[in-house]
């Protein structure tokens, strides 16, 4: 049996997958789970009631749930509650004020630096201080312009302390990048470091500062520089103050309770130009979610070593670097380096080794960065591994091959989790806090959290069959913790996320359940491609050529065909000690599609690459390469680690008969 389902709106399936498909040998039932899911739907007002218990309220709600204003939900209307006060004044008043906070490793300096929350406390409640001494208030927006440093979740939680509203932009953005978001947001301070570090680099991020002032079209901003004295020191200028200076002059600031539905951060969305899309969270769910799901989710402790290789700047490093781990009391480790080049591929091993590390989350990228630079483990085997309890994936689809070697290497189940920057935490995954196994089917990323009632639905709205492929749609009302609004934009809101079907959340991903419910989440709509009336997922595609013994990394786009309509177009890198040349390989490749998939593929396109675009937290920017074979114009993102790549697969390309245009790089 080749193919499972076959229509213009079902799922392609090869025989690769069927095997869990039809006998789930990791489906073992769990009633502690399936009673909390039920009651998160049935009676949320109970389930969500008992859970707000995990942080601490200087006002209790007097309604749990007002679901009055589709989609505009509100939790626990009228508990007040600050941030701050839960990720650090309260463990210091339960007495563990010496217990480190933040582990911070940065393998560019060789350093390793011990927060505690003591430290937390004390820093951040001068900082919040000297805010409030430039004007900050309640209800204004502070924009973070920072690394992967503690000085950046410092800021963070002084800005929560005042009831600030924090914006953290990813450290490195271009100046224009910086301007579009200090022209929407409008904040009161911005605070930035002096630089940041890449592997062969030096990122002056006062430099881009500086440009970026002067381009805003608003008041301008008062400025907090961190100095990183020990790496660079920058200049101060006009409405610049060290941060050093501006500590040592304020006295530490109480903290301000605020109303649960006030908003805590604005994220806008990496790429973000022209328009910006600047997502809005609210203070009261977010923290009740991200506090719950340390334990329920991730089976952590409240002394366990936690880890996400992640950067402020992304909505992991908000939900689960800061305010996940700081408001459960457990400790968080920040890394600031790469998982090859700083300086090997033994890198994350080693943090796990030296530091106890009980689970480690990352992007499946980071994983295949290792795997390509050390795959018999020559460097990483040096390390135990004894601490570590399970590796998390999310982000981007984990093909197979990675996750089988990953496991062998870590020598701990690697679980997939699935979420976006909208809900900010996990859709769907295990929860082995409520007693899940440890292991899930292949490419599935586990089960609906409790609070999330996921359909997969047809394009005309109606409800998919079990296999079926479909778009992901979350039923109103979206549990606590999800995003509030977009910023000054409600009715955009509505029309992007909430417009396609109605009392519904469009995730905008396409996937499809089993007949166990576990959920199995294949690309954006965007990735799906249409070949001939038949939809192929290029998620699919690149797990069968990641299968080929010579192939580390991989694109699958799909480019325009006249008889086809569309087909798709294989980017692969090639191990560096392969034997075989790009043309064995090639045909090899369309060989292995079409036993795997089918002739249905209609796979005869492929090439061999140097590398792949990717951003800075490791995506694979497939639409831009798509753009760019069907001669598109093509705006490189500002969040690509090397625009270099872009010029190499153009001529590559070109070579194929595609890429006619030029690119507009930032």
């Amino acid at each position: 049996m080749n193919v499972l389902k076959s229509t213009s709106n079902l799922l392609v399936c090869s025989n690769i997958f069927l095997a869990d498909y039809i006998v789930n040998r990791h489906h073992i039932p769990c009633p502690k789970y399936d009673e909390a899911y039920r009651e998160s739907l049935e009676n949320p007002e109970k389930f969500w009631g008992e859970v707000a218990k995990c942080v601490h309220w200087s006002k209790p709600w007097e309604k749990v749930l007002d679901d009055t204003n589709q989609p505009f939900t509100k939790w626990f209307v009228g508990g007040e509650l600050n941030a701050c006060y839960n990720a650090v004044d309260r463990h210091v008043l339960a007495g563990n004020g010496n217990k480190t906070a933040l582990i911070h490793d940065s393998p560019h300096l060789s350093t390793i630096r011990r927060v505690t929350y003591n430290e937390l406390l004390e820093k951040t409640s001068l900082l919040a201080g000297a805010m409030a001494d430039m004007g900050v208030r309640k209800g204004d927006v502070v924009i973070i312009y920072m690394p992967l440093i503690p000085e950046t979740i410092m800021a963070i939680l002084a800005s929560t302390r005042l009831g600030a509203i924090h914006s953290v932009v990813f450290g490195g953005f271009a100046a224009n990048e910086l301007a579009v978001r200090i022209n929407n947001a409008k904040p009161k301070v911005v605070i930035a470091a002096s630089c940041g570090m890449e592997p062969s680099k030096l990122i002056k991020y006062t430099t881009m500062l500086n440009n970026a002032m002067n381009i805003i079209s608003v008041k301008k901003p008062k400025c907090i520089i961190f100095q990183r004295r020990n790496i660079w020191q920058s200049p101060l200028l006009e409405d610049q103050f060290d941060w050093d200076d501006v500590i040592k002059r304020s006295k530490p600031h109480p903290c301000e309770p605020v109303e649960a539905n006030e908003p805590l951060y604005i994220l806008y969305t990496s790429g973000t130009t022209g328009q910006p899309k600047g997502i809005l969270r609210s203070v009261g769910g977010h923290l009740v979610a991200v506090c719950w799901t340390m334990k329920t989710v991730y089976d952590m402790d409240k002394d366990s070593i936690w880890w996400v290789a992640s950067d402020m700047g992304w909505v992991v490093g908000h939900s689960y670097i800061c305010y996940g781990p700081l408001v459960y009391g457990a400790t968080s480790v920040m890394y600031e380096g790469k998982p090859d080049r700083t300086p090997d591929a033994a890198q994350y091993f080693r943090v796990i080794d030296q530091h106890s590390v009980n689970a480690l989350f990352c992007a499946p990228t980071a994983l295949r960065v290792i795997r390509r630079a050390d795959p018999e483990l020559l460097y990483g085997g040096k390390y135990s591994m004894k601490s570590l309890k399970t590796v998390f994936v999310a982000g981007e689809f984990c093909d197979n091959e990675t996750k089988i070697w990953a496991e062998k290497a870590f020598k701990v189940p690697v679980l997939n989790n699935w979420w976006q920057s909208e809900t900010g935490y996990p859709i769907t995954a295990l929860c082995l806090g409520y007693g899940h196994n440890p292991r899930l089917p292949k490419y599935s990323t586990g089960f609906s959290i409790p609070g999330y009632n996921i359909d997969i639905l047809r394009d005309d709205g109606s409800k998919a069959e079990a296999h079926e492929l479909g778009r992901i749609a979350i039923k109103l009302p979206l549990p606590p913790g999800c995003m509030s609004t977009l910023y000054q934009a409600d009715e955009r809101f509505k029309e992007v996320y909430f417009s396609t079907y109605s009392g519904y959340y469009d995730t905008m991903d396409v996937g499809y359940k089993d007949d166990f419910g576990y959920v199995y989440v294949m690309a954006r709509d965007d990735d799906v491609i249409n070949v001939a009336g038949h939809r192929l997922s290029t998620s699919a595609l690149e797990d069968v050529v990641m299968t080929h013994p010579d192939v580390v990394d991989v694109a699958v786009v799909g480019v325009p065909d006249p008889i086809k309509g569309e087909v798709p177009l294989c980017l692969y890198i090639m191990k560096q000690e392969t034997m075989k040349n790009e043309e064995q390989i090639n045909e090899e490749l369309v060989a292995r599609v079409r036993s795997l998939i089918g002739p249905i593929a209609y796979f005869r396109i492929a090439a061999a690459v140097r590398a792949l675009p990717r951003t800075r937290s490791g995506k694979i920017v497939r639409k831009s390469i798509a753009n760019l074979a069907c001669s598109k114009l093509v705006k490189i993102p500002s969040t690509i680690e090397d625009v270099s790549v872009y010029r190499e697969i153009k001529e590559v390309l070109q070579k194929l008969g595609y890429a006619k245009l030029a690119l507009d790089p930032q």
